[in-house]
């Protein structure tokens, strides 16, 4: 991701998404502080960044991601029951 090109919010879903599948939380936060910073969020996005801190029982920062984006995001029922 540090390689350059234009993302848009599909490549940044799949990629937190993908760092979810594989055990990378601490990527996914930084991929969506980059989402975040272009303008390319969705509940996708904050999903899979939910769902990668909660299998790396990072529940604190779980919770400050709830807390944090609840005004911005439309959490739906998946994110809920991340």
């Amino acid at each position: 991701y540090e390689k350059g090109g234009q993302w848009d919010t599909i490549t940044y879903n799949a990629a937190v998404s993908a760092c979810e599948k594989g055990d990378q939380w601490a990527t996914s936060l930084k991929l969506l502080a980059m989402a975040s910073g272009q303008g390319h969020l969705d509940t996708l996005t904050y999903n899979a960044a939910v769902t990668a801190c909660e299998m790396g029982e990072e529940w604190t920062t779980v919770l400050r991601l709830v807390e944090m984006e609840s005004a911005r995001v439309d959490w739906d029922t998946i994110a809920y029951n991340a």
